[in-house]
């Protein structure tokens, strides 16, 4: 049986606070964090907005807790928790490029027990496996694949190396390695064209004579590239499926495919900043974006996979979103062999893409 959100968070509560007047804000049973003020990254825009109504404003109402949110990619996140670690300024950190695994081993970040988690029965396979390590849970889930202007390109693309097809010269964008979805493009090209993740090469070298002959351009985040596809005549361009939806929804012509030569996942994980005074009501928050209520909130405004197993899509949503039992069948990247490489990476992109 699943717990409404207010019945999950009034049970965290009481489990990880004991008797509900000694809680960080002093607050009643009903609304156990009272006063308690929480600073929470976001990835800003539409995220922001279905994050909002999935988790903030529910989640204050029913505890009584503030949640103020400061724009951050993941690795200016990571930045910020690392130059912060003495006196750390968030109490909840979201990244979707495998940074929670090295925030767990610098002791950056809290490690969440499962007993904490009133949702983790419910949860899919892999959404949670790495709590032992210190590493908070993914709270969304997206594939990536390839956005393509459907008015100017007639058939969906079905490899990533299609992005590089000369019938697109000029018209095409990939993604800054400062956004986790430009490590995610870079890496699947890569595959497809016989790279490693230790070897990236091929992918390097392919985007990087893209880009140098004028055949495509680079952005840096996830409005920028609706703007090139509004005004700056692009047609193609590998990204998540997340931001395709977005797209769609501003009435744009596009759609969004995932090649038949496969594809990698990102995980947005939630995680509970260590040294922080309301570690308690962080947890609790995390908790609550993973209830059914929150997740079909992500599901059906930007198309995230479900990571609990309990929650009911409309059948339209439910047909074009990997399902929760299907999470195990598709690759995620290890994010210690993204960590060890990343630096090199950039310098050759720089050389490459922004020289």
């Amino acid at each position: 049986m699943v717990l409404t959100a207010a019945a999950a968070i009034t049970a965290l509560a009481v489990t990880s606070c004991g008797d509900a007047n000694n809680s960080e804000g002093g607050g009643d049973a009903a609304r156990p964090y009272e006063g308690v003020e929480l600073v929470v990254t976001s990835f800003g825009g539409d995220w922001e907005d279905a994050y909002v109504e999935a988790v903030v404003e529910p989640f204050e109402d029913e505890t009584g807790a503030s949640v103020e949110l400061v724009t951050l990619y993941s690795a200016d996140a990571m930045t910020q928790v690392t130059a912060q670690a003495s006196a750390p300024q968030f109490d909840v950190v979201h990244f979707s490029g495998g940074q929670e695994a090295i925030a767990a081993e610098e002791g950056l970040i809290s490690p969440i027990n499962s007993e904490e988690l009133t949702n983790f029965p419910d949860l899919a396979e892999g959404v949670a496996d790495s709590l032992e390590e210190g590493q908070g849970p993914a709270i969304q889930v997206t594939p990536m694949g390839i956005i393509y202007h459907t008015e100017a390109i007639d058939e969906a693309p079905t490899t990533w190396s299609d992005i590089l097809n000369d019938d697109y010269a000029g018209h095409v964008a990939f993604t800054d390695l400062t956004n986790a979805y430009g490590v995610q493009t870079l890496l699947a090209i890569n595959s497809e064209l016989g790279g490693t993740v230790n070897d990236v090469t091929p992918g390097m070298e392919a985007i990087g004579g893209n880009v140098s002959n004028g055949d495509g351009i680079v952005v840096a985040t996830s409005p920028d590239l609706q703007a090139a596809f509004a005004q700056r005549n692009t047609w193609i361009a590998p990204y998540a499926q997340d931001y395709a939806f977005t797209l769609i929804e501003a009435g744009l012509p596009v759609e969004f495919t995932v090649p038949e030569s496969g594809t990698t996942v990102s995980y947005v994980t939630a995680n509970v900043v260590e040294g922080r005074e309301n570690e308690d009501a962080a947890t609790a928050l995390i908790d609550y974006s993973l209830t059914p209520e929150a997740q079909e909130i992500f599901a059906e405004s930007m198309r995230y996979t479900p990571v609990n197993t309990e929650v009911a899509l409309s059948d339209e949503v439910e047909n074009s979103v990997l399902a929760p039992e299907e999470l195990d069948t598709v690759e995620r990247v290890d994010p210690h062999a993204i960590d060890e490489n990343e630096r090199d990476w950039q310098d050759n992109w720089n050389r490459l893409i922004t020289e």
